[in-house]
């Protein structure tokens, strides 16, 4: 029991926190020995296709496509792919109006990974750039995802992600502006190691003849579209000074919603992307899959529940020893300040300290909650529009 309490708290650890140091242990030594890549100023821009995928977006996707025009690229290099099929409201209408954007629409809606197919034969870029509707590019994005692709070992880009917090902050912003942090870091050093695994959807490029064409069915489309160019052999690199400006979600509970959907998808991809979990395809690769995406996806918020079981079991069965003790006061504090947070997100008070861990707990939950709905049957590849500040 006492084995196994440990060897729980072990996973939980390396997962959330074990990682991030001992990744950050092998880039430093990495850095000793290894130079990083230069690029060249007299490289020869390639030519740019920029695919938005939009559902019901008219509040928005006047602001989206005077963003994409603004963005710093030759004009005679760059092309923009407007697909807007299902939407019910005036999206399709206000990107007609624009002679810059090629527009795709149909009446039905099929999902974005059926709608990013039907793209693709349009696209006459060397590199194709994904990004979502409701975010916003600063103007020099372009120009720092394409200069990777000097190297050709470089097969997809990833950008960054921002999350606009203020100063009265509540739980969805608070805690995601803090997780993307977080996860911002641990990209670049697995960039610095060796490759990311995966990108996020509100922007992201590839080498478009590396384009794979993923099932339509596919939940994540962005991860499942990066994972299948890394599988063949290609780095997906990490550009911080390409980022997406998004507003939090609405409320922690659209941000659940959203989360719960990325947990689905997270578990479909595993089954999905078989040579990236075989060591002997490429063992750098599948100890970074692992130690990032699969241990969160698969395992370590269901080993939360059984270190705390296993903490009152030993308490009842050790009841003298002090170090279990403060083990489970320590768990029973973060749920109540979780539980605490959540009651404060209920009544608009804002206290981030208490944000924090009810973010980090809504968050795990999301993955047990995503699973099921997984093996349900339950989660639409439709993409869902989140409610944002």
């Amino acid at each position: 029991m006492i084995l196994a309490f440990w060897i729980c708290f072990f996973i939980i650890f390396y997962t959330f926190f074990g990682y991030g140091l001992f990744l950050y242990l092998l880039v430093s030594v990495k850095r000793l020995v290894k130079k990083p890549y230069l690029f060249s100023p007299l490289y020869d821009i390639p030519s740019v296709t920029v695919i938005v995928a939009a559902y019901n977006e008219e509040s928005l996707i006047e602001d989206k496509i005077l963003n994409c025009l603004e963005l710093n690229y030759p004009k005679n290099k760059v092309q923009f792919i407007f697909i807007t099929d299902g939407s019910s409201d005036r999206t399709p209408e206000i990107v007609s109006k624009h002679t810059e954007i090629e527009l795709l629409h149909v009446n039905q809606r099929l999902g974005k990974m059926a709608a990013i197919k039907r793209a693709m034969p349009f696209v006459s870029g060397y590199v194709t750039v994904f990004t979502d509707a409701n975010t916003f590019l600063n103007k020099e994005a372009l120009i720092h995802l394409v200069k990777h692709y000097q190297n050709p070992k470089i097969g997809a880009v990833a950008g960054e992600k921002k999350i606009m917090v203020n100063q009265s902050a509540d739980a969805s912003s608070a805690g995601e502006g803090f997780y993307w942090k977080y996860e911002s870091a641990l990209k670049r050093w697995d960039y610095e190691l060796y490759s990311n695994v995966g990108a996020a959807g509100e922007l992201f490029s590839i080498r478009t003849d590396l384009y794979q064409p993923v099932e339509t069915d596919t939940i994540i489309d962005d991860h499942m579209i990066a994972m299948r160019i890394a599988e063949k052999g290609y780095i997906i690199a990490y550009e911080p000074n390409a980022f997406a400006l998004e507003s939090a979600s609405a409320d922690s509970g659209e941000e659940l919603k959203r989360k719960i959907r990325i947990a689905a998808g997270g578990i479909q991809s595993v089954y999905r992307l078989k040579r990236a979990v075989n060591p002997f395809n490429n063992p750098v690769l599948t100890f970074q899959y692992i130690s990032h995406r699969l241990l969160r996806w698969l395992l370590t918020p269901w080993l939360m529940i059984i270190l705390f079981l296993l903490n009152i079991m030993i308490v009842f069965s050790y009841p003298q020893s002090g170090l279990y003790l403060s083990t489970l006061f320590l768990q029973i504090l973060f749920y109540l300040t979780a539980l605490f947070g959540w009651y404060l997100e209920g009544r608009k008070i804002k206290l981030k300290a208490a944000f924090i861990p009810f973010y980090f707990t809504m968050m795990n939950y999301a993955v047990i909650a995503g699973t099921f709905r997984y093996y349900n049957g339950a989660q639409s590849a439709a993409w869902e529009k989140s409610k944002r500040k």
